[in-house]
């Protein structure tokens, strides 16, 4: 495996940001990463590619120890941060040709003007880092995680900042490269993940929620949640008393997503309910097949 995550744990004073999580991925794979905000997501990433030490458990990349082998696992990781620090006073060209000279690349020269092409900073390439858009700069912070050719990508919110043009020839080049790699996606933006990654991590106050292709989890979580349509006006805090649901959210179009242990359960008691009631029913459906769907059930209990 070119990633292995094996019981990692890092504890902030009294709070435990990540707690004793496994997982793994190959060669080949596109993994997306998902949590809330302070889930643990960029903590652990930063474990895996040796930025933070961990206080309990190992990282191993290609096979080798992160902590015990720092050089030679950082020769084969590329990482872009969510924060993306650069050099605003270097041009592009000069940027990149330093960070392939921190990895001692042979025809670095030509190695960098390669990457320029194959991240579209062609028609910026003259200019400082602090001239360009925050696009752009994502850009040179892509082509510097990539100029080495890692065997294993991270990237932490890797089309931030880009307008759709640019999100839609970056995800291109991300898929393109997964390829050959190993990439580990963390990103809030659900269609990219449906749009790239053939497996989701979900991660939910420091542990692992879920861990399955989307496929799967649409078929594990289809089956907890209902989406009703009333012909008049129901009073939520009713639907909120029927045996069986748990959680009850109006949509804007006036449809009801009820949660549950159970769609079969739900949609006997909901049809009882609205015969009681003499209410009508214009639509009543299963859902949970959207990512967001997926994701809110998996993080908010």
């Amino acid at each position: 495996m070119s990633i292995e995550v094996k019981a990692l744990r890092k504890v902030y004073g009294q709070q435990v940001a990540v707690n004793d999580i496994s997982f793994a991925a190959g060669e080949g794979e596109l993994v997306g990463f998902l949590g809330p905000n302070g889930a643990g997501k960029s903590t652990t990433m930063k474990m895996i590619t040796g930025y933070l030490v961990p206080d309990g458990g190992e990282a191993l990349v290609c096979g080798q120890s992160v902590l015990e082998h720092p050089l030679e696992t950082k020769s084969k990781i590329g990482y872009l941060s969510e924060s993306n620090p650069l050099y605003y006073d270097m041009y592009v060209r000069e940027y990149l040709r330093f960070t392939a000279g921190i990895y001692k690349l042979k025809a670095a020269k030509d190695r960098v003007e390669e990457v320029i092409q194959q991240v579209g900073l062609t028609p910026e390439a003259n200019k400082t880092i602090g001239q360009l858009s925050k696009g752009y700069k994502q850009r040179v912070g892509l082509a510097a995680a990539i100029i080495h050719n890692p065997q294993v990508l991270i990237l932490d919110e890797p089309t931030s900042g880009l307008d759709p043009n640019q999100i839609v020839e970056i995800r291109q080049l991300i898929k393109g490269l997964a390829k050959e790699k190993t990439v580990l996606l963390s990103t809030h933006i659900m269609q990219e993940v449906e749009a790239l990654c053939t497996r989701l991590i979900i991660i939910n106050k420091g542990r692992i929620v879920a861990n399955d292709s989307l496929e799967n989890l649409r078929k594990q979580t289809v089956e907890k949640i209902l989406l009703v349509a009333f012909t008049s006006q129901v009073d939520a805090q009713q639907l909120s008393a029927i045996t069986g649901i748990n959680e009850v959210m109006l949509h804007e179009n006036g449809t009801y997503e009820l949660w549950g242990t159970s769609v079969d359960e739900m949609w006997r008691n909901v049809t009882d309910f609205s015969a009681q009631k003499g209410i009508g029913i214009r639509s009543l459906h299963a859902g949970g097949t959207s990512l967001e769907e997926i994701f809110r059930q998996l993080t908010t209990g």
